[in-house]
């Protein structure tokens, strides 16, 4: 599909609806056995919202999906926004009390829900703290033991008491302003905030994401990155769709398989972060596989090596690599490299705006600062999130009067407007593409019984781009080793959250007002670990 053919869609169910007229017989989702084209497409959409409607879900209701990247995800995910409801992805990565925390916040009465994956039962996962507002979980794939749950294909039979005019009065309902989606993201307060996105906005951003990064009708999109995260939905199956391109979920990332895949699949598009193309790079065995069909990539999330766009070209052999900055507040994407940048500019800045937005670096007063002078980075544009889901201060703090998102990222601009992040006024570290909050994972690390106090860092990691080490004073009488603790915080914090080194200390770096010096703190660790990296 042509940019221009998807200019007149304003919902995502309208971009489904226009993708299924102009490419029917084309598969939109192939998941192993499974082709999905995009007639077929609109049509389980539509059935996925009349069996929505049938259990009783609103307009404007939220309704979360917690699976790993699956046909099931997105046909849900497009059913949900047909009925005029509004998408939660919960990642996959969260233990039962971190993704019932979500689900009870946002207030959603139904869950889809992945049955067994990585050897666990899903489901199981919130028996003792299912939220009592959640009335029914949809098994994607696997039984429903509880009695309040159905399989997928039950639910979906529940579609025939529903007409489908139901369903086109809702999306009639609809508007490029309606709320599409509220992804959680954690801030520095440790509570994870409800970003609130758009319609509209997300269309408008990833129709000029896909545009630039050179994903086009019929390409063959291999997506590994998770679809609870902006990467691997918006900028992912999303901007496929306004392409008319084909979907491949992959769930889990395994170099040799990803390699086998582009091989038997003739994958052409594969963005992600540094961390797949490191490892594929790696593989032993590259040059024995078949990736001549690779052409266009982007990457981004973590430190970018200029050396890593050089290979990717020159090793991978894709034609277009490019970078971009974003965060959750802004749908993902707020500014973009030009694919004919050098290796160098593109590994080293982000970019651009997105057309239509707005990018300056402001000191603490709010002025801009001169050009190559470093400043907190500020966004303004229809990019901007609608805000955090019931919580207006926290709206208040990250957005001004004047309409800018205040991004907690320093960074510079130079005379082309090319933005270069430099440092974080927040405390998070990127682990493999992975926001992480020392504040959320040492409120966890508190909690065990041999710590007294606790500051996590983040440090560079050649693998990952950062890993954390927890800074840890004990108890009187207390020990832990670093096995034990990463051992205990793995049964309490999705994995990317799990402190990769631990380390004892008597005392801590402070300021007059006894906060932890963090960065006073990661020199001292990087020098008491060696350099690590």
């Amino acid at each position: 599909m042509s940019l221009n053919s998807c200019e007149a869609a304003h919902t995502l169910p309208q971009v489904v609806r226009q993708a299924a007229r102009s490419h029917a017989a084309r598969a939109a989702i192939v998941d192993g056995d499974t082709h999905v084209d995009y007639a077929a497409l609109a049509q389980q959409m539509e059935r996925v919202a009349r069996a929505l409607i049938a259990l009783g879900v609103q307009a404007g209701e939220r309704v979360a999906i917690w699976a790993p990247n699956l046909h099931e995800w997105i046909v849900a995910a497009c059913g949900i926004h047909a009925a005029g409801a509004v998408l939660v992805p919960v990642n996959t990565r969260m233990k039962g009390a971190e993704a019932a925390d979500i689900i009870e916040r946002s207030g959603a009465r139904v869950l889809f829900c992945i049955g067994d994956f990585l050897g666990q039962y899903y489901p199981s996962l919130l028996d003792e703290r299912r939220p009592a507002s959640l009335a029914h979980i949809v098994v994607l794939r696997g039984a429903a033991i509880d009695a309040r749950d159905l399989e997928w294909r039950t639910f979906l039979g529940l579609a025939d008491a529903v007409s489908p005019d139901c369903v086109h009065e809702r999306e009639r309902g609809l508007t490029a302003d309606s709320v599409a989606d509220i992804m959680f993201t954690s801030g520095t307060t440790g509570a994870p905030k409800g970003v609130m996105a758009a319609h509209g906005a997300m269309i408008r951003a990833f129709n000029e994401w896909s545009r630039v990064v050179g994903l086009g009708e019929g390409d063959r999109y291999l997506i590994i990155n998770p679809f609870f995260h902006s990467f691997g939905y918006k900028a992912g199956w999303v901007a496929a769709f306004l392409r008319g391109a084909t979907v491949y979920p992959h769930q889990v990332f395994d170099a040799e398989s990803v390699l086998q895949r582009i091989e038997a699949d003739r994958i052409t598009f594969l963005p992600g972060p540094p961390t797949l193309f490191l490892s594929m790079l790696a593989h032993p065995r590259l040059r024995e596989f078949d990736i001549g069909s690779l052409n266009a990539s982007c990457t981004g999330a973590a430190v970018v090596p200029p050396v890593l766009i050089t290979r990717m070209r020159e090793e991978l052999g894709f034609r277009i690599v490019t970078t971009a900055y974003g965060l959750t507040e802004c749908g993902g994407c707020a500014t973009l490299c030009d694919p004919a940048d050098s290796a160098e500019v593109i590994a080293l800045t982000c970019g651009k705006a997105l057309p239509g937005t707005e990018v300056r670096c402001a000191d603490a007063d709010g002025n801009t600062v001169a050009v190559g002078e470093p400043g907190e980075v500020l966004l303004r544009g229809y990019h901007v999130m609608k805000g955090y889901f019931g919580d207006e201060a926290a709206t208040s703090e990250a957005i001004d009067a004047q309409g800018w998102l205040h991004t907690g990222d320093v960074g510079v601009i130079d005379e082309r407007g090319y933005l270069r992040i430099t440092d974080r006024l927040k405390d998070m570290f990127i682990v493999g593409g992975f926001n992480c909050y020392p504040a959320e994972i040492e409120k966890a690390l508190a909690a065990h019984e041999a710590i007294a106090q606790v500051a996590v860092v983040g440090v560079p990691d050649e693998r990952l781009g950062e890993v954390g080490c927890a800074c840890v004073i004990l108890r009187p009488e207390c020990s832990v080793d670093q096995a034990a603790l990463v051992a205990w915080s793995r049964e309490r914090m999705a994995n990317y959250k799990v402190p990769r080194y631990v380390l004892v200390f008597d005392g801590f770096p402070l300021n007059a007002s006894n906060k932890v010096l963090k960065r006073e703190l990661v020199k001292i660790v990087i020098e008491r670990l060696g350099g690590v990296g």
